[in-house]
């Protein structure tokens, strides 16, 4: 191991070069050193992961091929740190898939061999900005978060959930984020993550909702080439890909229970067995659940595993729905709008009294989410800075909504404040209801009669409050 160092006061970074050639390596100190870097210069795998272990690094150049290891090998090296260096990998000329494959592994980028010395200087300095401006985020994210409790809320409910997260994010333990869709559950768990000492390591929410279980298998724990048709190469799936960071499982009870079975064991182990491989892979990153779903009632119903439900709540943060917490509307009214006001280039914008008062009153089956969306639609169509009653949609107001309606001529004309989303909603609940009655009650028969696959019509009873209300009543499965 060989390190230069710049000469005083001239140091713009720490760059560790590492390339199983001499000649490379001394090639490469030497013009780094000219252009005022601190460089260390290792010819292997293991020497360059002890000179990571030292921290202070701020960039890895590796050459790809390093004898029996790799240039990935120290990339993932680089990533396993608390604040992981930024990497570029140098790849012989034409070996488009090994360079794909380092930068889908978190490689700032590459360069080909031959290169041009001003191409590996400009590349050097972007990917050092890039690292000055992640550290520069980083503190400016830790001297805001305290913030980020404000913009939740502050009534008493709120606070408790705030001391819960301050207690639990130093932990390792598996959190699981209860709630109403949009009450802030992804909020919560970037919260618990910043808090903690993941903090410079990634965080990956990830829908379980949104993908079918073979496509949730590959993203979760990763696939071979060749294990499916398309796998054209091998890949990392969120969980090892996340390093020591946190993959946050958004909607978990939407969850297939082959897929259930395999996280549990996952979370057992610490391991993943990427699709198509016999082997197993560990990993290290921090799993958060969320769900909108009372998964005890999900157990019961035989739709959620028992034994994976105990293993993800380990610690439960549930968050109340807002008409439950009224006296944080108007706090956080005013707070989305004065981020609104400063995107806007609208310093004066502030709320009626009255306004405020309607907005108090307004139960909010959207929660937050949906009282977010109203501040920026009021932000938006008001012509005057001071946003009064009429800015707001008529089910605040107190007003039945306009609907729609044809003239003679067979044209729709549309009355004043329609609002074609609420409309499109109540539209899919009535599908929703009529279906499920054609069909007796059998939801896989009124999920085929609308033409939707059935996790798809779970989805949509669910965002309409429309599962439990119809079990008792005896729609079943199938």
């Amino acid at each position: 191991m060989t390190t230069s160092q710049a000469g005083e006061g001239g140091v713009r970074g720490h760059v560790l070069v590492v390339d199983d050639e001499l000649s490379m390596r001394e090639y490469l100190e030497l013009l780094l050193h000219r252009e005022g870097y601190a460089v260390t210069s290792v010819p292997g795998v293991k020497p360059a992961c002890e000179a990571l272990a030292q921290d202070g690094v701020d960039l890895v150049i590796s050459d790809m091929k390093l004898g029996t290891g790799s240039g990935l090998d120290v990339l993932r090296a680089a990533r396993a740190r608390q604040e992981p260096p930024e990497v570029v990998l140098i790849t012989a000329y034409g070996s488009p898939a090994a360079a794909v494959e380092a930068m889908r592994e978190g490689a700032y980028d590459y360069i080909c061999k031959p290169f041009d010395n001003e191409e590996l200087r400009l590349l050097v300095q972007k990917a050092l900005e890039k690292r000055l401006l992640r550290q520069e985020n980083s503190g400016l994210r830790a001297r805001l978060l305290p913030g980020l409790g404000v913009a939740v809320g502050q009534s008493s409910r709120m606070q408790a959930v705030w001391a819960l997260v301050e207690k639990v994010a130093p932990s390792r333990s598996t959190v699981l984020v209860t709630g109403e869709s949009g009450t802030g559950k992804e909020l919560v768990a970037r919260a618990i993550h910043m808090r903690g000492s993941r903090a410079a390591q990634p965080f990956l929410p990830f829908n379980c909702a949104a993908l079918n279980e073979g496509t949730l298998e590959s993203e979760l724990f990763g696939h071979m080439k060749g294990s499916f048709t398309g796998a054209t190469h091998e890949r990392q799936g969120l969980l090892v890909s996340a390093g020591e960071g946190t993959v946050m499982l958004d909607e978990v009870g939407e969850m297939p229970l082959a897929t259930q079975v395999k996280l549990l064991r996952v979370l057992q182990e610490r391991k993943v067995k990427p699709v198509g491989s016999a082997a197993e892979v560990p990993f290290k990153a921090r799993v958060i659940a969320a769900t909108n779903r009372r998964l005890e009632a999900e157990v019961k119903a035989g739709r959620f595993r028992e034994d994976l439900f105990y293993r993800l709540n380990v610690i439960t943060v549930e968050l109340p729905p807002l008409r439950e917490r009224a006296g944080d509307i108007s706090m956080l009214a005013n707070y989305f709008l004065s981020r609104l006001a400063e995107e806007l280039g609208r310093p004066g914008l502030r709320f009626a009294p009255e306004t405020l008062s309607l907005l108090e009153r307004y139960s909010f089956p959207g929660n937050v989410r949906q009282l977010q969306n109203m501040v920026e639609r009021a932000a938006t169509l008001s012509d005057s800075d001071l946003l009064g009653p009429a800015t707001l949609p008529p089910a605040v107001r107190g007003e039945s909504e306009p609907l729609a309606s044809s003239s003679d001529g067979g044209e729709t004309r549309l009355g004043a404040g329609f609002n074609l989303e609420r409309h499109l909603d109540d539209s899919e609940r009535r599908y929703l209801l009529a279906a499920l009655k054609q069909a007796g009650g059998v939801k896989t028969r009124a999920a085929e009669l609308l033409g939707l696959s059935f996790r798809s019509f779970r989805y949509r009873l669910a965002k309409h409050g429309l599962t439990d209300e119809l079990e008792p009543g005896g729609a079943t499965e199938s």
